[in-house]
């Protein structure tokens, strides 16, 4: 009976003390256990099943709520509009040339214009951002939707469900690219463009009635002898020196091929081959050698402008040299 009752004794053996290599030769591959890397061909099948299961369990979920989530998209038009969108309802004013990438808070044009190398260095940058411009059909080199594009006036009549009105950047003497922007004569060109939001419209000064009391006296009466055309309709463009020294030496300027932005170019609703109008701030005679302070705005009745935070208006330097 006690014998029944005598429990077996047992007894730890020590593992064999092995040598580095030969532990780690045995830890990739057991030949007495059968194990690779301290596992048996069972227990990898089930852990690589298990991961195998969870994984795709997590990527069905992800693409489950990535098809939920594009079904409140649309490709064409933005969910949050205007106001209730995070850019608002003012659109912004920007110029074209740029400096340099590597300028990124530069906004002086400067350029030597008896220098053929400085001068060709601005207008192969204007190049580049007309080249959209530049480009009519849907051909190879083309850009998409340029097809669409079709001459626009004050007189046109409603555009068809696909067409958008064309800007006619060559057109636009002497700002054009045969005459490299004017840049050699040293009154260079300058290209303003109003960054785009969708669906907005501008409401423009078409009288004199209600003008603002700080636009500038020249607009005021430019506005007063299109009073009553369909050209009076269009978003507003001047541009300044920002401080007394800088409005003596910006000198005339001429805003090609008019004074703003027609009316006729908005709303912007994403339709393919749509192009901002532009236009050329032609810069006649700045004092050469003198850094000029240019501040632009843009003139509607819905547009704000706040000259710190730079609503409704954009500021650049200007300087031409002839040394």
């Amino acid at each position: 009976m006690a014998d029944k009752n005598k429990v077996a004794e047992q007894y730890y053996a020590p593992p064999p003390d092995l040598g580095k290599w030969e532990a780690f030769r045995i830890f990739l591959w057991n030949s007495e256990t059968g194990q690779v890397l301290g596992r048996t061909g069972s227990s990898w099948a089930k852990i690589l099943l298990f991961y195998l299961i969870f994984y795709a369990i997590l990527v069905g979920f992800f693409a489950a709520m990535l098809a939920i989530f594009y079904q409140t998209l649309d490709s064409k038009m933005p969910k949050w509009q205007m106001d209730g969108s995070l850019i608002g309802s003012n659109p912004g004013l920007g110029f074209r040339p740029m400096p340099d990438s590597a300028n990124v808070e530069s906004t002086l044009i400067y350029y030597r214009a008896n220098d053929k190398g400085s001068v060709l260095k601005w207008a192969t940058v204007i190049d580049e951002f007309l080249e959209q411009y530049r480009k009519k059909g849907s051909g190879g080199g083309e850009a998409s939707g340029a097809e669409n594009r079709v001459p626009c006036s004050p007189s046109t009549g409603a555009l068809g469900e696909k067409q958008v009105c064309d800007v006619p950047v060559d057109k636009f003497n002497p700002c054009t690219s045969a005459n490299q922007y004017n840049y050699e004569q040293a009154g260079p060109c300058v290209f303003l463009k109003l960054n785009k939001i969708f669906n907005w419209t501008p409401q423009p000064y078409n009288t004199t009635e209600d003008l603002p009391t700080n636009m500038p006296e020249d607009l005021k009466h430019h506005i007063k002898t299109m009073e009553g055309k369909p050209d009076a309709n269009m978003v507003w463009v001047s541009c300044q020196g920002e401080n007394p020294a800088d409005v003596e030496n910006i000198g005339p300027i001429q805003y090609i091929p008019g004074r703003g932005f027609p009316s006729y170019y908005y709303p912007f609703t994403n339709k393919e081959g749509y192009l901002s109008p532009l236009v050329a701030v032609l810069f006649e005679k700045p004092r050469t050698g003198v850094l000029i302070n240019i501040e632009c705005k843009a003139w509607a009745k819905n547009i704000f402008y706040d000259r710190y935070e730079r609503r409704g208006s954009v500021h650049f330097e200007l300087m031409v040299d002839r040394s």
